[in-house]
Formats: C-alpha cells, structure tokens, sequence
C-alpha cells in the first residue's frame, strides 16, 4: 500500500461511483471545488454529460460487479468512494452488492487505495441483523465487508436525506402536498434524525482526509429528531401549506404502504417498498463522533443544519421563483439541495405544462417584435373575455389584476409590471418569461421564444408553466386545462400570424 498521509496539501485523486445517482452527481462538484481531482466509473457514461462539471471530470466505462474494469478506475487512485446500491431491484439484490463491496475492496487494496468512503444506512440499536428491512441489511452487510478489508474505511450511515431530488425527500414531499388527510400507515410514528444533504456531503468530502488509522462507522444526522408525522407536518409549515391532518392505520402493512405510496406520489415502486419497509425501524444516530474530524460549526448556517433549514434549502428555488431552471435544464444548481438537470424526471415536485411550437412565415425580428409588445393595450392574442373575467377575479380576491398595463408600449427590461405579469427574464430576439403575479395556488409562467429551426425557417415556441401548490393547486391546474387550447393554443396562433402581418405592414412602411 501507498505510504503518506491522506492530510497533504495537494488534491487527492477521487474515484467517484453512482456519479449518476443522486448523491454522486452533487459530490463530484464538491470535490472538485475542495481541488481534488476526480475520476468516474460509470456502466454508461453518457448519462453524465448532461451534467455542469462533465468537462472538469475523467470519466471511465466499468461496473462495479466487473474485476477488471474496477481495477483499471482504481489505477492511481488515493481515494474510493463507493455510493452503489440496489435498493431492493430483484431478488438477488442483496447477495448482487455483496458481491460488487467483495471486489471492490480487493481491487481497491491491490491498486494501493488509501481509503474507501461508503454512505449506508443508519441501522436502529438493539435490533439483529436478520430482523432488518432488506434495504437496511443490505447497507450495514456492505459496510461490514469494507470495514473488514485491509484498506481503511469511512462508513458514514444515514437516515433520511433532505434535498430535492432525493428519494425519501421526494417521498415526503408528494406525500405532503398532495394530502391535506392522509390515512397513513403507522410508520408515521417512527423517529427518524433526518439530515440535509449540505452536510452529507460536507462529511463525505471532509473523510477523503480522515488520519490513516481510522477505519470505523459512524453515524451522521441532523440536530433534529422528529416522527414522519411530525416531518410532514412541518414541511406543511415550511412550504406554506395547510395544517394537514394524519391519521395512522395500523393494518396497513410496508407492502400495503409501498402501493398507497405508488398511487399518491410518482416515486418508482421500485424505490417506494424498500424505503417504506424501512421506515418501520426507529433510526436515531446513536453517537455523533463525527464531530472529531468534521467539527459542527454555529452562526448564521450551522452545520448541521436543523431541519426546518434544510426543508428551506430544498425548496429555495420555488420559493425563489426559480423552479423553471429545475425543468428546462438551463441552469447551473447554486447548493447541493438544489435540483440537477440529470434528476431523475419524478424528483423536484409537480410541474404542469402547456407547450404549443408553430412555424411563422416571417423573420425572426418580425416575431420577437410581436412577443415584446404582448400586453397592456395590445392585449394577449387569444380570447380578450377570457383575459378580463380572470383580471376582474383576480381583483375581486385583492390581486392586481390587469389595471397595471405595462411601462413602454414597445419596449420591455426585467423586472417590468406586465398587466399581471413580471418580466423574469429577457433575452432580446429570443426569450421573454413571465411569472404570474395574479392570486393562485402555486407559482405560474408563460415564457415565449422566438426561434430559427433547423431548416432555417422562424419558429414560435410558447410554454405555460405551473407549480401547484397543496391539492388546491393540483385542482386549479385541471380545472382550467380543459381551456387551455381555446387560451394558449390560440394566443400562439394568433401571435404567428401577427408576425407575418406585422412583417407585411412594416415592409410597406419601409418601401
């Protein structure tokens, strides 16, 4: 084995597997930003050029069942980090990561790693090994087979991980805004010590430099411990939601739960039953060692963070307005609670949409000159009734209606009043967004493109977009969707046509 301590100045060389998981796909920025070098073992490798650091990582092809392709990402390698799993797909899952910890470790050993870093699950106290949920025994047999190798191990173990685009987080969320009552199964009732991701990663990237001596568990949590009732309950307060009620049925087994869980939330199945059938076991951190070599910090974000922070974290960019970045993969997450791009397509909330695309006979001037003076006097291009029955509704329930008009009769910047409207975003000649400033349920836009299509002719893309929020908002959205074709395929529509009559009359004017 290599000899020198892991506390050099110098970066470490990382091996990073399940970058295009969850938690892979945020640690690799982290590490690259803490001036590491970092590698990828991927099974396919172009699910990681979506994401933003793809250019800033080596990436390998290989599976972690596979000896050779591991030994080969292994090659050169300081640090290993393992963040694999099955999570209860067929029924050989748990002999399958076995199996995938066993060479993994040895390969690991042979090309003179100096530690492996593996995230598993916090396992409840006083409970045998055979008595575990499979996803549960699974995690603490992988861990066991690292601890066990010649080569020095981390295992940090978790419970649930609050950030968008986690699993048990995206299970919470559904669950949540989608049920002012629930009847609940009675793991609703188990204390859980939940942690953000921020400081997952925080831990995962500070054990790349644990002393050499160590080799050991430990258990990593956040400051609170709450029932999944009370999560719940205070990811209602948190988002804005209604108090929700929650009443606990106890004949309602993990099976049972883990198909209740598939009907109400788009969580896969697949992921569903192994997180429900764990939630039967109570999962406290039973000692907080960590602190040793990633001491717990105070002040304006102490880490780790409290619950109700980390929920805040989570939904930061709704909240912000910003969710649309989430959905149209057009921005860069600025935490690691935010959403990526390459999330799976059920994380990240409910986001309805309308989209509508016509080609315009008319250049591209000629559309954008239509799409920058929609509103105020101009009007919307579709249905003047339907406009002002919703601006006289909106009044009605103390909104701002469409009395606002707009700044400029030709002109818009960001952040103009636009009838009852905002202007988000504007990118001259291509891009006006909007965000609905109107009474809903939930956050709203409509964003309107003028584009050039392959064949060089002029495109009009236009998309409506909104983020429910609690069952009112999901009501709303199908309440009106019957409409939308008379409303947004209209506008769109009559906005193309507009352009190409607009493009006559200003040629006339021009002769």
């Amino acid at each position: 084995m290599r000899t020198g301590a892991p506390q050099d100045a110098a970066g470490l060389r990382c091996l990073v597997t399940g970058a295009s998981g969850y938690l892979g796909g945020r640690l690799v920025p982290e590490l690259l930003q803490a001036g590491h070098r970092v590698r990828c073992l991927a099974r396919t490798p172009g699910k990681l050029r979506d994401h933003p650091w793809a250019g800033e990582a080596e990436v390998v092809e290989g599976d972690v069942t596979d000896a050779p392709s591991v030994a080969a990402a292994l090659d050169g390698i300081d640090v290993a980090y393992y963040l694999v799993h099955s999570l209860g797909i067929g029924s050989e899952f748990e002999e399958k990561d076995r199996r995938a910890a066993r060479i993994f470790a040895e390969q690991a050993h042979a090309a003179g790693v100096r530690r492996v870093v593996y995230l598993g699950g916090l396992t409840p106290s006083g409970v045998p090994e055979h008595e575990l949920s499979r996803h549960l025994r699974s995690r603490a047999q992988v861990g066991r087979i690292f601890l066990d190798a010649p080569v020095p191990a981390t295992v940090l173990r978790a419970a649930v991980i609050i950030g968008s685009g986690s699993a048990s987080f995206e299970m919470l969320r559904y669950l949540t805004e989608r049920l002012p009552v629930m009847v609940t199964p009675s793991w609703v009732r188990t204390r859980i010590q939940p942690i953000g991701v921020r400081d997952v990663l925080r831990y995962l990237v500070a054990s790349a430099r644990m002393p050499t001596e160590v080799n050991r568990t430990f258990d990593i949590g956040g400051p609170d411990v709450l029932t999944y009732r009370e999560m719940m309950r205070r990811y209602a307060v948190v988002a804005g939601l209604r108090h929700r009620l929650i009443v606990p049925v106890p004949m309602l087994t993990p099976r049972l739960s883990s198909l209740w869980v598939g009907i109400v939330t788009p969580v896969p199945a697949s992921l569903a039953r192994p997180l429900t059938e764990s939630l039967r076991h109570e999962v406290v951190c039973g000692e907080h060692d960590i602190a040793q070599f990633v001491p717990d910090t105070s002040g304006p974000e102490p880490s780790p963070l409290p619950f109700d922070d980390a929920l805040a974290l989570a939904l930061r960019r709704v909240r912000e307005a910003e969710v649309v970045t989430r959905w149209s993969s057009a921005a860069v997450p600025g935490a690691p609670s935010d959403p990526l791009p390459t999330d799976p397509d059920w994380a990240g909330g409910s986001l309805y949409k309308d989209e509508r695309q016509l080609t315009v006979e008319a250049p591209r001037e000629a559309l954008w000159r239509v799409i920058e003076g929609i509103g105020g006097d101009n009007g919307w291009y579709s249905f003047p009734l339907a406009w002002a029955v919703r601006g006289w509704l909106d009044r009605f329930v103390g909104g701002v209606g469409l009395r606002r008009g707009r700044r400029d009769a030709e002109r818009l910047r960001t952040g103009d009043s636009l009838d009852f409207w905002r202007v988000e975003e504007i990118e001259p000649g291509h891009l006006l967004r909007l965000r609905a400033e109107m009474r809903l349920p939930g956050l709203a836009w409509l964003e309107m493109y003028a584009e050039t299509d392959d064949d060089g002719r002029t495109r009009y893309r236009q998309r409506a977009l909104f983020h429910p929020r609690g069952l009112s908002g999901h009501a709303y959205w199908w309440s009106v969707a019957p409409f939308h074709s008379v409303v947004f395929g209209g506008m769109a529509r009559n906005i193309t046509q507009a352009a190409t009559k607009g493009m006559s009359a200003h040629g006339r004017r021009t002769r």
